[in-house]
């Protein structure tokens, strides 16, 4: 987790450097609305009900030119599914609620522009989460997971300037885990989905 930990904090290091050459860079910061679950592999095969939670993000973003960038974000993500249960420690009863996993996101994507104008931007690109508190109804279930997860970022968005030195903008953006997020789960394989609807505010340095 540590040296997971180093290299996604050295790529988004790599792009606030980049900040350094004045006019080329853009500050951003969203709130955002996510539909979430876990798709299951091995013995048991399909995907879990949805969850619904938020996302809260600080980005940044270096523009090689005026079509393509490099952008990384800074995520405090909820995600997990929905209608979980668990035993409870405390009584040994199975209590029934949804699985909350909240997790520090950092996904690094080149950028793509597009338009007329170049509102409209397409992104792509890899994340690394780890994971801050997993529970049920309280109860925490934490020692379950694993401490990251990997998988893919993509999103799609537009930008509606306000000022010659602001924009705001509406983006979907989408996650899919590579990797296992259970520990000691047998057979079973289960991978983070996650989708969301964002709206932000851009500053151009």
């Amino acid at each position: 987790m540590k040296l997971k930990l180093f290299l996604a904090l050295a790529l988004l290091n790599a792009v606030f450097v980049f900040a350094q050459e004045k006019g080329n860079f853009e500050l951003g910061g969203n709130i955002g609305v996510n539909f979430s679950n876990i798709a299951l592999s091995g013995n048991v095969d399909g995907e879990t009900d949805s969850k619904i939670g938020l996302n809260l993000a600080a980005s940044g973003e270096y523009y090689f030119n005026d079509r393509w960038g490099l952008k990384a974000k800074l995520i405090y993500d909820q995600k997990g599914w929905a209608d979980s249960f668990v035993e409870d420690p405390r009584t040994f009863r199975v209590v029934e609620g949804d699985m909350e996993l909240n997790y520090l996101t950092i996904p690094v994507m080149a950028n793509w522009h597009f338009g007329k104008k170049r509102n409209w931007y397409l992104n792509f690109g890899l994340y690394t989460a780890f994971l801050l508190s997993a529970e049920v109804a309280g109860i925490d279930t934490k020692e379950g997971f694993e401490n990251s997860d990997f998988g893919l970022a993509l999103g799609i968005g537009v930008k509606f300037p306000i000022s010659d030195k602001a924009k705001l903008f509406l983006e979907y953006d989408a996650q899919s885990g590579f990797s296992n997020i259970f520990k000691d789960s047998g057979s079973i394989s289960a991978r983070n989905g996650r989708s969301a609807f964002n709206f932000g505010v851009l500053f151009s340095l």
